[in-house]
């Protein structure tokens, strides 16, 4: 830096950064949590799964370098982020979606849904929901198609999901036993093990609750994001789906409540800054998750509360903002005072 550009003051969109450790170091934890629930989902269904989470990440890293190339901005591959948006994105789309939805998917994700707003760090939404929410309005009937683990692409035969079956009756929750009779279980223990475990119809990487804990607690233990957004959301959904009479356990451990709490709604561009913003945050999604799940015509509503709520972050942030180099005046002694 030349001697006459010591005393400027450079300013740029978030992220800032405020400690040593790089954008790229951050997104390659976030990858690591999500390997085994990226396994496992190509695990149980198998060739389909694996051709599309190759396809989501592939197709965001060019989108974007084909799109920063031609505004003449500097390409980002070795952030991770187009990486970790296309993995993310492919994580929460049914095995047998079509392979060009999901291409569209990944344009209106990292060009509309990230880099028309600036790129990273200037996104107001998550893009990868952006992706989803995309795919979900414009091709309804595919990404709520579902097939039983350990069927190929030419045999599998569409089925319910857990969550799916728990609004089942003209919106009247129903109970574990009459859900896992359904699925030809046993008994609710059986169904708790299925959902725990993650052996059954669902996006490919949201269905395991164990895993996506696992993701949760490497994250948590590297400091890569606040156990308040995810453990406020998660806590806010069970308990304002208990009140209308959904099981709680089935709130958790079904659809993709956890996934989106843990991976989606701890983005740190999209989320607030502030501890108490988190929290508000959190239950902001939890609440609007738990209601759609009560009242709306689909049982899911994990990806619009975060889309909505990421809305509200920046009025969060104002709200109750941090004021840096702000230091608290010390209290003055009474008998000083005296």
């Amino acid at each position: 830096m030349a001697e006459s550009d010591k005393n400027e003051i450079f300013m740029s969109p978030a992220p800032h950064v405020v400690t040593p450790v790089k954008t790229q170091t951050l997104m390659l934890d976030v990858i690591i949590a999500l390997l085994p629930l990226t396994a496992y989902g190509i695990y149980l269904f198998s060739i389909p799964a694996l051709v599309r989470i190759i396809v989501a990440v592939l197709c965001c890293v060019g989108f974007e370098t084909f799109f920063r190339l031609i505004c003449n901005l500097d390409v980002r591959v070795k952030d991770l982020s187009a990486v970790i948006t296309g993995l993310l994105l492919a994580l929460v789309i049914p095995p047998n979606l079509p392979i060009w939805m999901l291409i569209l998917g990944c344009f209106f994700a990292v060009v509309i849904g990230k880099e028309f707003f600036g790129g990273l760090g200037a996104n107001v939404f998550n893009p990868a929901l952006v992706g989803r929410a995309f795919m979900f309005a414009s091709f309804s009937g595919a990404m709520t198609s579902w097939i039983q683990p350990g069927n190929s692409f030419f045999d599998a035969m569409s089925t319910a999901t857990p969550l799916k079956l728990i609004n089942a009756k003209e919106g009247v929750a129903i109970s574990a036993s009459e859900i896992a009779k359904t699925l030809n279980l046993s008994s609710a223990t059986d169904l708790y093990t299925q959902l725990i475990l993650g052996n059954h119809a669902g996006c490919i990487g949201e269905t395991s609750i164990l895993l996506i804990l696992l993701g949760f607690a490497y994250l948590f233990f590297k400091k890569v994001i606040d156990w308040r957004t995810p453990v406020t959301m998660m806590a806010t959904a069970v308990a304002i789906t208990a009140i209308g009479g959904i099981d709680p356990i089935l709130t958790l451990t079904s659809g993709g409540l956890a996934f989106g709490a843990v991976f989606m709604a701890t983005d740190y561009v999209t989320s607030p800054v502030t501890p108490k913003g988190k929290f508000l945050f959190g239950a902001g999604c939890g609440l609007i998750t738990g209601l759609i799940r009560l009242f709306s015509g689909m049982p899911e509503g994990v990806m619009y509360s975060i889309l909505i709520m990421n809305a509200v972050v920046p009025f969060l942030n104002k709200l109750i903002p941090v004021k840096y180099g702000y230091v608290k005046p010390p209290k003055k002694n009474k008998e000083a005072a005296k």
